[in-house]
């Protein structure tokens, strides 16, 4: 692909003209020079000075100066989606305009994959109780989940693992591999245990005492028997409000 579209064009600045005379060790060292250059002016989040960028490298601000106008060039003589430029008194690598469209759309896509709340506690429900349908997911956040189970499907984060063995064969989710890179999980069994999230049981007296409602009795229907949508179907393991782990949020 050809870049198009209207934009400042930098020409060749011809700093490679030393070559012509220096030996193999020197340029080996020159190369070497440009790397390191090229490493710090990456993440580097501002413009930086030849004399500063010579005091890190301990080498003369000359050969430097060399090194920067040598990956200048061969940034615009191949093409490259990098420029290298002064700016601020200091050189700074900066995206090609040409490609600028596409470095935009990228932007926006990766905005528009953000998790919101919502989807992050749904997210939590399906990655600790997975195979979970999308009822399941509801009862348990006591609200509709239908929108938001479908917007993580599309994100890749969520898929469908076969039909539950009940009336209307509801689906059944599973998180993706796609859910572990996100989060940086090499297995589910690197996900912090449900135990971290859950208060002790002097918090829960607390806040019994505080809702004038017995201890022990939040969540409970007739009889002192959970209510459906209590307990999870995987050892009875509780989802309180911690499940939906702000340690899950990518920001």
């Amino acid at each position: 692909m050809r870049p198009g579209g209207r934009y400042m064009e930098l020409k060749p600045i011809g700093g490679n003209i030393w070559r012509s005379g220096a030996g193999e060790e020197n340029i080996r060292e020159m190369e070497a020079i440009k790397g390191a250059l090229e490493a710090m002016l990456f993440v580097a989040g501002e413009p930086l000075s030849a004399r500063r960028l010579a005091e890190v490298l301990e080498c003369d601000e000359g050969r430097v100066l060399t090194a920067l106008q040598e990956l200048r060039d061969e940034y615009i003589r191949y093409n490259r989606g990098i420029q290298l430029r002064v700016v601020g008194g200091g050189w700074r690598m900066h995206t090609h305009p040409a490609y600028s469209e596409m470095v935009e759309k990228l932007l926006l896509s990766s905005r528009k994959s953000r998790l919101t709340r919502a989807a992050v506690e749904t997210l939590a429900i399906i990655a600790y109780l997975q195979p979970i349908t999308r009822s399941q997911v509801a009862n348990l956040r006591g609200v509709q989940s239908e929108n938001v189970v479908k917007a993580l499907e599309e994100m890749g984060l969520v898929a469908e693992a076969g039909k539950e063995r009940a009336p209307g064969g509801p689906a059944l989710y599973v998180t993706t591999e796609k859910f572990l890179e996100k989060f940086g999980l090499n297995s589910l069994d690197e996900l912090p245990p449900l135990e971290d999230f859950q208060p002790d049981g002097e918090t829960v007296r607390r806040i019994a005492r505080s809702l004038s409602v017995p201890a022990g009795a939040a969540g409970r229907g007739e009889g002192g028997e959970p209510e459906p949508g209590c307990e999870s179907r995987h050892g009875g393991e509780e989802v309180g409000e911690g499940a939906s782990g702000t340690d899950l949020e990518d920001e």
